[in-house]
């Protein structure tokens, strides 16, 4: 269940509903989802929202392209 909602996520930022994707992920309370709340707010441009979420995902901060970094947690997550 948990999957479909970081792809849920994932496809609603890439459709433009920045505050859907953020509502998904919102409300899940895993490392997988940090990670996804952490691109999330790299794509808000606040940097510094996402360097904690980063740090709750047990991730390094992503310095690749949006776009690169969407795929990966596509493909990571699926």
């Amino acid at each position: 269940m948990e999957k479909e909602s970081y792809i849920k996520a994932l496809e609603a930022e890439r459709a433009g509903d920045w505050e859907q994707a953020h509502r998904i992920v919102q409300e899940i309370d895993t490392k997988e989802a940090a990670w996804v709340h952490a691109y999330l707010h790299r794509v808000e441009g606040d940097p510094g929202n996402a360097a904690y979420w980063y740090r709750r995902a047990g991730k390094p901060e992503c310095r690749s392209p949006l776009k690169e970094e969407w795929w990966q947690l596509f493909d990571a997550l699926q």
